[in-house]
């Protein structure tokens, strides 16, 4: 199956869900190329970019979706097989 790269971002509304969300992330670890995270005291974000099938993205992001107090978007490239061109 054709991989895809991108990239989600993580709005943490509740720090208590942290370890959950850790556990979704960790469990994923094999498509995750980088993870950024920004704490402030209004509000936390986590910046996440991935490598993977539609089917293993859709399932982090799934599982990230169903944790109450966060809220997660993304979006992803399909990037074009440059290895005929000159």
């Amino acid at each position: 199956m054709e991989k895809r790269i991108g990239t989600a971002i993580i709005y943490v509304e509740n720090r208590e869900v942290a370890p959950m969300l850790n556990e979704v992330l960790s469990r994923h670890a094999d498509i995750i190329i980088c993870r950024q995270g920004f704490p402030r005291s209004t509000y936390n974000i986590i910046s996440v970019i991935f490598e993977g099938t539609t089917d293993q993205i859709g399932s982090l992001t799934g599982q990230l979706g169903r944790i109450a107090g966060i809220e997660v978007k993304s979006a992803l490239l399909k990037l074009k097989d440059n290895s005929n061109e000159q």
